[in-house]
């Protein structure tokens, strides 16, 4: 028979930030990364916490920033960046989902992790939280040990869709029954597949979505989870 699952995202829907900022964070404080890697996401972090800029900028600076950077990096420090960074932050995560991670797992939901985090970081996180199947950004590294600064299988996982499709047709998996937990509009493509979509302190463009499509739509302030219920708690196919 064929297994029910649970897709989410991970950057702001279960853990309380982005492990790729914090990895890259990391990677500076280490001396992994020169310093200067910052000024590519400064001005617009700034203009983010200012609540002057969007967060999709800032997040693409830091993209940039490490990407641009990685090149020559031996794995071996990559990792040992990556170590400290899930041993500091593994429990920085949100009440509800993973609340709800948990319930899914005693349901025996297969649960998958879809994430533009590195997979380095994401796969001893996400094991902690007791996922089955991970997602990542996976960073080609040479004979010698080093990154060669080339992301490997881009069109895969720019799309979430494909990912959902892969680890469905990979995994014996049936999308009746199927929940989908995302944040930003980079998830509407998992969460249109899935039959229990919700949106987990949506950004603007995933909650006007959402209305439009009667999406669950959760809100996570503090220690209060209130949740909206927009029309009803399925997607329209």
């Amino acid at each position: 028979m064929k297994r029910k699952a649970a897709f989410f995202d991970i950057d702001g829907t279960i853990f309380r930030s982005s492990l790729l900022i914090e990895v890259t964070e990391a990677m500076i404080q280490d001396g992994v990364f020169p310093a200067k890697v910052r000024k590519h996401y400064a001005r617009t972090y700034q203009k983010w916490l200012d609540r002057k800029g969007a967060y999709d900028e800032y997040i693409g600076g830091v993209i940039k920033a490490f990407e641009g950077n990685i090149r020559g990096v031996r794995e071996q420090d990559m990792l040992r960046v990556v170590e400290k960074v899930v041993q500091f932050h593994r429990s920085r995560v949100y009440r509800y989902t993973r609340d709800l991670v948990r319930e899914l797992k005693k349901k025996k939901y297969l649960l998958v992790a879809i994430s533009n985090s590195p997979k380095e970081v994401l796969d001893p996180f996400c094991r902690q939280l007791g996922f089955d199947k991970v997602y990542g950004r996976i960073y080609e590294i040479d004979g010698r040990g080093r990154c060669t600064g080339r992301t490997l299988y881009l069109d895969l996982i720019s799309d979430k869709a494909k990912i959902l499709n892969r680890a469905v047709e990979h995994n014996n998996l049936t999308l009746r029954g199927s929940i989908g937990v995302g944040d930003t509009q980079s998830d509407i493509p998992f969460l249109k597949l899935v039959e229990r979509p919700i949106c987990f302190n949506p950004n603007q463009v995933l909650y006007r979505y959402a209305k439009r499509h009667g999406w669950t739509v959760v809100i996570e302030r503090k220690d209060v989870i209130h949740r909206i219920e927009t029309k009803t708690s399925f997607s329209h196919k």
